[in-house]
């Protein structure tokens, strides 16, 4: 299976003009019709309602596409908050899923009227010395052991840090509701990038089945599910991708089995996805600058591993168009570096490829998520650009490039005029 570009030759040598090498692209028409997607599929459920998780792309020009689309935001931090206030984003719009969590934090998510996700039974305690509780408050379940889909373990909850026990979330349950919450939600994330359809509607399950056993034994109101995230994307061209249809349609008849027998139709299912909205809509555009033959063949990028960490760091597969040679023949085995002083600094490692000359623009797919945002400046390189193609073909820059100046900008360089 072919993996395109959703940008061509002519198009990047046209932005190059304005927006030099390297910059994340991104794609509004792709974004705007996943959303529409993906509400469609749990368009069955009255409440629906997705909360993008803002820390994959934390932009509020994506984020205002986003809301156009009718999408919440999904934060975890202070920053995110504000972010989400800026985009004009308050109440429940704004889903506040944190952990460790300041006491700022929590404060400014009650002032935004976010819905606040305790991550712990303690921070309950903690959180009553800094705000006063809200009538619709969430708790995030960790169900312990291995998550496994047909004998395969997807990821272990036991080793995660995140969430509560069922125990702990009855407890908070009966504890919130005492301090004058009147409706709750559950909220949980097991496995991290799965391509199968199975997975939503098996957590969807777990998590619905605990809704029923909390709402008996407490007599708590369960106004809404969240599935969190997890939803991933064919990073390889051999991968099917995930049918977001289906995956609907598994939670729908999970809801049908478990929840409406119940009495408890009336909850609504949320979600908080990351990859999956953006990943495939956004690339990394970079220019060969340097190629070298000694034991292997290298080819050398403008970009780096600050502009997308995912392969030194997971060792993750992205992959690479050579544009303008997407029908060559790919009969050359190249690591495509950066120039860190990192041995791991690699985009791909033996990738066969078309032969690359100096001044080819490449383009690494799939970094719409967790791609600009995870970038730093090791070897004080400058984090890219940001630029969005507008769905009638134009650019905008969403994110000017780091200068030297704001590399310094946090440093007192009185003593340390700088020259040059």
């Amino acid at each position: 299976m072919e993996k395109r570009t959703f940008v061509t030759l002519e198009q990047v040598k046209k932005m190059a003009e304005k927006y030099p090498t390297p910059f994340h692209l991104y794609d509004e028409k792709g974004i705007r019709e996943n959303a529409r997607l993906l509400k469609k599929a749990f368009s069955w459920n009255k409440g629906y309602r997705e909360y993008f998780a803002v820390k994959a792309t934390p932009n509020p020009y994506i984020m205002q596409i986003l809301k156009e689309e009718g999408i919440g935001a999904d934060c975890s931090s202070y920053t995110e908050l504000l972010l989400s206030e800026k985009v004009g984003l308050k109440g429940a719009d704004i889903m506040f899923s944190s952990n460790v969590t300041p006491a700022e934090d929590f404060a400014l998510a009650s002032k935004l009227d976010a819905i606040i996700n305790f991550d712990d039974i303690t921070h309950i305690d903690f959180y009553e010395k800094i705000a006063e509780f809200k009538e619709t408050m969430c708790c995030r379940y960790n169900p312990g052991g291995d998550f496994m889909i047909q004998n395969q373990i997807m990821d272990t909850p036991n080793d995660a840090k995140y969430g509560m026990t069922k125990q702990q979330l009855k407890e908070a349950f009966s504890k919130l509701r005492d301090k004058g919450v009147k409706h709750f939600g559950i909220h949980a994330f097991l496995a991290s990038n799965t391509v199968t359809e199975e997975y939503y509607p098996k957590l969807a399950k777990i998590l619905f089945k605990t809704a029923v056993e909390i709402k008996n034994e407490t007599g708590v109101h369960i106004s809404f599910i969240n599935l969190s995230g997890g939803v991933g994307i064919a990073y390889r061209p051999d991968q099917k991708p995930n049918d977001i249809m289906l995956i609907g349609e598994g939670v729908r008849e999970a809801f049908e089995e478990v929840l409406v027998p119940a009495g408890m139709e009336d909850v609504s299912i949320y979600t908080e996805l990351g990859r999956f909205m953006l990943a495939p809509y956004g690339c990394l555009v970079a220019k060969a600058i340097h190629e070298k033959h000694i034991y292997k063949e290298y080819i050398g990028l403008d970009a780096c591993a600050t502009n997308l960490m995912r392969p030194a760091m997971y060792g993750s597969y992205h992959h690479i168009t050579v544009l303008g040679k997407e029908n060559a023949l790919c009969d050359h085995k190249y690591d495509v570096t950066g120039g860190l002083c990192e041995n791991n600094d690699k985009f791909a490692i033996d990738r066969m490829l078309p032969k690359i000359d100096i001044g080819d623009y490449l383009v690494i797919h799939d970094t719409g998520a967790h791609g600009f945002a995870m970038g730093y400046n090791y070897n004080g390189k400058l984090r890219s650009a940001e630029i969005l193609l507008k769905e009638n073909g134009e650019t905008v820059q969403i994110r000017r490039a780091e200068t030297p100046e704001d590399y310094f900008a946090t440093l007192d360089l009185e003593q340390f005029p700088l020259k040059g």
